[in-house]
């Protein structure tokens, strides 16, 4: 499988994202355009190369294109694009600048930013159905942020299928789109959005497999999030030029195309045999005048914890083939936490070492207060070894919050969709304010009476004959039943 290529114009390549699931028949699609979305396919024959050896390629002219350094670049109108230093790591947050959440069609509110994801109370998110037992902190607060998105949209709740028995049950979710509602796309950032997806979905790539109910109906879904995070910028590649040079300023100098979905060869001996494939890949030009490919998985609300796919012979050689780690047989590069993020950046190399991509980086995106995503990534990175001078050709491996990615499409002045993006699916001080606001008992303490002194301990531990105790509600409910080990 090859890696088409588009012209510069306001459509994108391939298809949706990975999930186990089949798709489900109600989403009516139509007839793409008569506009073609492929201009031409590049047959690029493999270099030769050794399991020991990579040969780079002899840099080509620069041409027209400007040489910049990696700090800033100017594009032929002779605007610079400076990497700022304000934009959010995982290790040092930032407040979004006030021109961001400010901006035209904005109401004025001030940057607000929390440390760490409130936790909320299991009555709360109850009130909002939103309350699923195995979800995690960061998981309950995002389904929370979704369901206030949803109805601040006036989007009607959907109902999650719960298997249980031999008649399945329908819960209300706060999180999922009525039907109607996500056939009609009101899962997307944009019309146009929306428009992109179905065209990626008919087109889409042979052995990819979409989950459409969840890319349509699950708001919490990491695969909406990658078409309402990437597909402006598949529509605009002006604006993805701008947003990715200030993301990675010494690889990026112009973007030229957006596929959703993507492997170089699904079941192909010469990558993994498997079904691997990259959420988003973003075709460049560097600022050498080189082309370039930008491979990349996307994170919202997993929790990491699998299910991991199954690995075999071809995986562990292909571990010790791209020479990245410090032990390639390690078991955590086979854990649940790490094991994605190992064979796609494996995947990653063997593109280029095939000649299916001349460079290569491996950007993993996920959210700076999602702690266990930014905890595998922290940990996928120690197990990489230091990369050798003359190994020019080695895929680097990137984490960049969410956050950055939409501070660095507010620095590109498109602060509408940047606003749309962050109080969707990072305005976790308006969660705080919630559960701040909430009328919910602590249920760690007893609710006294009004004009009571509180009742000594000793004399509290017995209680009065026909006198219940008093217990948290969330004691005696039942717990909804979760939608599924990850939110993909």
């Amino acid at each position: 499988m090859l890696i088409s290529s588009l012209r510069r114009r306001p459509a994108a390549v391939a298809v949706a994202i990975e999930a186990p699931s089949q798709s489900c028949d109600w989403v009516n699609f139509s007839e793409p355009s008569a506009e073609s979305l492929f201009d031409r396919t590049d047959v690029v024959a493999p270099r030769k190369v050794s399991s020991m050896t990579r040969t780079p390629k002899s840099p080509r002219p620069a041409s027209d294109l400007s040489i910049a350094s990696a700090t800033a670049l100017v594009d032929t109108v002779g605007t610079a694009f400076v990497a700022p230093p304000q934009l959010t790591t995982f290790d040092r947050p930032a407040s979004p600048p006030s021109a961001f959440l400010n901006g035209e069609g904005a109401a004025a509110r001030p940057p607000r930013t929390v440390d760490r994801i409130p936790l909320l109370p299991s009555d709360l998110l109850k009130q909002h159905h939103c309350f699923v037992s195995t979800d995690t902190r960061f998981r309950a607060a995002a389904r929370f942020l979704q369901s206030l998105w949803r109805g601040d949209a006036q989007i009607p709740i959907g109902m999650h299928v719960s298997p249980t028995g031999d008649k399945p049950t329908r819960i209300k979710l706060g999180s999922r789109l009525h039907f109607k509602a996500a056939r009609g796309g009101l899962n997307f950032v944009a019309p146009e959005v929306h428009q992109l997806v179905r065209r990626e979905l008919i087109l889409r790539e042979e052995g990819a497999v979409i989950d459409v109910d969840r890319l349509f109906a699950n708001a919490l879904s990491s695969m909406p999030l990658c078409f309402n995070l990437l597909g402006p910028l598949a529509l605009d590649l002006d604006l993805a030029t701008a947003v990715w040079r200030r993301l990675l300023p010494d690889f990026v100098h112009t973007v030229e195309g957006i596929s959703f979905e993507h492997s170089p060869g699904r079941g192909d001996a010469r990558f993994l045999s498997d079904g691997t494939a990259f959420d988003a890949v973003i075709r460049v030009i560097n600022p050498n005048g080189n082309p370039a490919t930008v491979f990349i998985e996307l994170k919202y609300s997993e929790g990491m914890t699998g299910p991991a796919a199954a690995h075999g012979p071809r995986h562990d050689a292909a571990s010790r083939q791209v020479r990245f780690y410090h032990d390639p047989d390690s078991a955590a590069l086979r854990s649940t936490a790490l094991e994605q993020l190992w064979r796609e950046h494996m995947l990653a190399q063997l593109a280029v070492d095939n000649g299916i991509a001349d460079r290569a980086v491996f950007v993993a995106i996920g959210p700076r207060l999602n702690r266990r995503v930014a905890a595998a990534f922290r940990l996928y990175a120690e197990q990489l070894a230091d990369k050798e001078a003359e190994d020019e050709l080695r895929v680097d491996f990137r984490p960049i919050p969410i956050e950055a990615v939409i501070e660095a499409i507010a620095e590109t002045k498109a602060t509408n969709l940047a606003q749309k993006l962050w109080f969707r699916y990072l305005d976790f001080p308006r969660v705080y304010e919630h559960a701040l606001a909430a009328d919910i008992p602590n249920p760690s303490f007893k609710r006294l009476e009004p004009h009571s002194s509180p009742t000594p301990k000793r004399a509290a531990s017995k209680n009065s004959a026909g006198q219940p105790s008093e217990t948290p509600a969330d004691q005696s409910s039942p717990a909804t039943s979760a939608p599924g080990a990850e939110e993909r």
